[in-house]
């Protein structure tokens, strides 16, 4: 057995299932904020391209290419051409397909870091716990950075010390952020590919929440954009992570890609050769469809910005919260321990979140997330204006 398995630390939503096995709740529908799964209506389209007898048979009966069908390697990389431009990627060379940004954040650093010469991998703080289990099985020691405790709660990674840097072999960075939805600029992007060009680590950029944002005109920046505008066109040193799940509501095709530095797309692509992990061809054909749509994306947006309204104007007057923006999370502090209210705001509104220490680590003595929740805004907007109400009537119990 692998050893490391033991360092790992429980599931967020396994630790909230725990939290409250004894705890009753209000005598309401339950409401869970809590679990950032998409539940708008995947686009029809799609259903109907993906019901069709002849693209079944086709996908069914054949083995799949671990590096991509031709048809989505492209469609990744017009997409990239259109949102992030001026970056271009190779679709021979500079992509592939992963079965969700979760699988392919995870298993890059298992081919890709190097822990008996780079001992570090960097995580922000809070984060995903994809993240720091990764770095955790492939040997290495993560090192967290602290967000800041107010808007717009961004890494500081301008604290690591150069002979720091010189020990970390892969840097996480999540833009949009989870869980606070901060975007992380141009500038601060470049700061870190010029980390990353000094020192020899790789940057992986998860960027699963890139296409929900709060408006059309300031479309978040991405790392093969800032990487492509300070003249690395190649993208050295650069790999960006990004998913079907939340652009498109389809979080259940496992669908995403990995694209970037060529080197760093062929070792991973002989890893995952390996490893097994080519994604069906029925799901690689429904893919390329779907990121070659954009309406559908604008739609969706505008039905996370109409909740995050909602919600806002109603739990105002009581609980003020900072709109991120970018992503469909709320990071609101809370008048007490961020656990002991998860618990109460069961008890008297049967609304579940996530405590906001479960997603991050004490490091520098603080944890950042500590008295904090999570809110993820993604039920159909009457379940959310039902939880911005309990929450406001309730409040006074609540504190």
């Amino acid at each position: 057995m692998n050893t490391s398995l033991s360092k790992l630390n429980p599931y967020p939503f396994a630790r909230l299932n725990q939290l409250l096995t004894t705890v009753t709740p209000a005598d309401f529908s339950l409401i869970s904020l809590a679990l950032g799964e998409p539940k708008h209506a995947t686009p029809a389209f799609l259903i109907d391209y993906m019901t069709n007898p002849e693209l079944l048979r086709k996908g069914l009966a054949t083995y799949p290419p671990t590096r991509g069908i031709a048809e989505l390697r492209q469609a990744i990389s017009e997409f990239i051409s259109r949102r992030y431009p001026p970056a271009k990627i190779n679709p021979e060379t500079e992509v592939l397909p992963v079965n969700g940004t979760r699988e392919g954040l995870f298993s890059v650093a298992q081919a890709l870091s190097e822990p008996r010469k780079r001992k570090h991998i960097v995580l922000p703080n809070p984060f995903y716990q994809i993240y720091e289990g990764a770095s955790i099985l492939a040997g290495c020691q993560p090192i967290y950075v602290n967000s800041e405790h107010s808007a717009p709660y961004k890494p500081d990674y301008t604290a690591i010390k150069p002979s720091t840097w010189d020990q970390v072999s892969i840097l996480y960075l999540c833009n949009p952020g989870n869980p606070h939805g901060s975007l992380l600029s141009i500038k601060e992007l470049q700061f870190l590919i010029e980390r990353a060009q000094q020192h020899g680590f790789i940057i992986i950029a998860d960027e699963c929440y890139s296409e929900i944002y709060r408006s059309e005109a300031a479309a978040p920046p991405g790392l093969l954009e800032a990487s492509a505008k300070m003249g690395n066109t190649g993208h050295k040193q650069c790999l960006a992570f990004n998913s079907l799940s939340k652009r498109s509501n389809l979080p259940g095709l496992r669908s995403g890609y990995v694209c970037g530095d060529a080197k760093l797309i062929e070792s991973f692509l002989l890893y995952r050769t390996y490893h097994g992990s080519a994604m069906p061809i029925h799901n690689q054909l429904l893919s390329a469809l779907a990121w070659s749509d954009e309406q559908h994306v604008i739609l969706n947006r505008e039905m996370y910005r109409e909740k995050y309204t909602a919600f806002l104007e109603i739990v105002d007057d009581v609980w003020p919260m900072h709109q991120p923006e970018a992503s469909f999370y709320l990071w609101p502090q809370t008048p007490y321990d961020d656990q002991k209210f998860a618990i109460n705001l069961v008890k008297e509104t049967n609304i579940r979140v996530l405590p906001g220490s479960y997603l991050a680590r004490t490091s520098n003595q603080q944890n950042p997330g500590q008295n904090r929740v999570r809110l993820a805004l993604v039920a159909e907007l009457d379940q959310c204006i039902q939880a911005a109400e309990r929450i406001r009537d309730h409040w006074p119990k609540l504190c």
